[in-house]
């Protein structure tokens, strides 16, 4: 496994780790309508901790097991990386359609926040599918 991919696993796992905690933090809090900021910027700071720590912890063992080939990187790489990232932005403008909806109806801040916080999971999740099937399966 190339580090390309085991970075996008490596979001995915964070991903898949953080939002949940986020979830019932957020239900949890006694009002969620005004404790949401701290709770989502620690998530995402949690988020791409862990996901360093994952990308650093897997690259140790496998330059432990494979030497230093592990680290490079080709052309097919860059591919599924731009791939992944155009797949991304589309959830991304999905998001931002919602949130200028939102702004649109005068909604309240708070649902503003969680429509574009869940178009950020969405897209990175989406995306980081989208890499990992392209690793496994090839590009189209």
């Amino acid at each position: 496994m190339v580090a390309e991919e085991r970075a996008a696993w490596a979001g995915l796992i964070s991903l898949v780790l953080t939002i949940p905690v986020y979830v019932v933090v957020l239900v949890g809090a006694s009002d969620p309508t005004t404790s949401w900021l701290p709770i989502m910027l620690w998530t995402i700071g949690a988020g791409i901790v862990l996901t360093v720590l994952i990308i650093a912890v897997w690259a140790l063992i496998a330059r432990a097991r494979e030497g230093d080939a592990v680290a490079a990187t080709d052309i097919r790489d860059r591919d599924i990386s731009r791939m992944g990232t155009r797949v991304e932005h589309a959830f991304l403008v999905i998001a931002g359609l919602g949130v200028i909806a939102l702004c649109a109806v005068n909604a309240d801040v708070f649902w503003i926040a969680q429509t574009m916080f869940a178009g950020f999971a969405v897209s990175a999740f989406v995306g980081g599918i989208a890499r990992v099937i392209a690793y496994r399966r090839g590009l189209i």
